[in-house]
């Protein structure tokens, strides 16, 4: 079913895709099968997040096979998976959007259920993994991370790792109204959700390509969740620097009464040793923490764009103009 630009459809797709020439054939056979089988109106706006494999002249290709459903948003640079999406947001047109990554791990096929929750009144779907088919050390970090935000933050999602998620479309408008330069827009969507619910969906194995979390990148990204959503680590290390003040006090009473009573002494100098080094280890660690809050305000006072538009195949958007290196359009359909 096609749509118009008088009539957008009923749900716009969005995949970003970072160096995934090996999945691309593989996930463009499954949309072809799972979307029109839906019965609605679609398009399919893929963002190429500064692949520098094949990955954005298979999308072309694509795009030039589905002229009325595909839309191609090639960026200039690697920006990042979450604002490779709002630049997606930016140019969907449906009534309700979903996101999914290109690695298949999520079936396409489950985006009926998404859809099915959206049509029932929630205004943003999170999904569950079932039976997560990823390697042991990051279903337990997920696991551990999962419970951590849980209790720094407001944000509450069962597994904050899937992509496969649903939107209605004023928690689109929403969050494009944010000026948040970084965020996670899982929790994000979550805090502006009036009506979030979540369901489990399939997960299998990657067939083909790597992963493009690495554990630093899973740290980085916690970071972001933790200094993004909550000023409780704040709080937290206030609380401890007054303790370790206030024992600190008592123990330096503690040293000069036995100064004055026993005399001087030799012996537990290494102790204070471990002390002192316990001590400048929990100061260099609130330094850390109060550098992360500060340098997200440097981020988001810089006010640079989140990414630059190379290239649009498709009907343009307005929005995107503003990130747009030159005329984007001057050589598209």
């Amino acid at each position: 079913m096609t749509a118009s630009p008088a009539n957008p459809p009923d749900f716009s797709l969005v995949i970003p895709v970072y160096n995934e020439e090996a999945m691309l054939p593989l996930l463009f056979a499954r949309l072809d099968a799972a979307l029109p089988a839906m019965g609605r109106t679609y398009e399919v706006v893929f963002v190429n997040d500064g692949s520098r494999d094949r990955s954005a002249q298979l999308l072309k290709e694509y795009h030039e096979h589905h002229p009325n459903h595909v839309r191609v948003v090639l960026l200039g640079v690697n920006c990042g998976q979450h604002n490779a999406i709002i630049a997606g947001f930016l140019i969907a047109r449906g009534r309700y959007v979903i996101t999914i990554d290109a690695d298949l791990q999520t079936p396409p096929e489950e985006i009926r259920k998404l859809l099915e929750q959206l049509d029932k009144g929630f205004d943003y779907v999170g999904s569950i993994r079932r039976q997560r088919h990823d390697i042991a050390w990051r279903r337990w970090a997920s696991r551990l991370i999962n419970q951590l935000r849980e209790r720094i933050t407001s944000v509450h999602m069962t597994d904050h790792g899937c992509m496969l998620r649903g939107f209605h479309r004023s928690i689109i408008q929403a969050i494009l109204a944010s000026s948040e330069t970084i965020t996670f827009l899982p929790a994000l969507a979550y805090l502006f959700s009036a009506r979030p619910v979540e369901i489990e969906v399939e997960h299998t194995h990657r067939v083909a390509g790597t992963s493009k979390y690495s554990l630093a990148k899973l740290i980085r990204l916690n970071f972001d969740l933790m200094t993004g959503f909550s000023t409780l680590p704040l709080h937290v290390f206030s609380l401890v620097g007054m303790g370790i003040s206030l024992s600190s006090l008592l123990f330096v009473f503690y040293m000069a009464w036995r100064r004055l009573v026993l005399g001087p002494e030799v012996e537990g100098v290494f102790t204070l040793f471990g002390i002192l080094f316990f001590l400048v280890g929990i100061c260099l660690f609130g330094i850390g923490l109060l550098g992360e809050y500060v340098g997200r305000i440097y981020q988001q006072v810089r006010k640079r764009p989140r990414f630059m538009v190379d290239r649009v195949l498709g009907a343009p958007s307005e929005p995107l103009r503003a990130y747009a290196l030159g005329n984007p359009w001057e050589e598209t359909p």
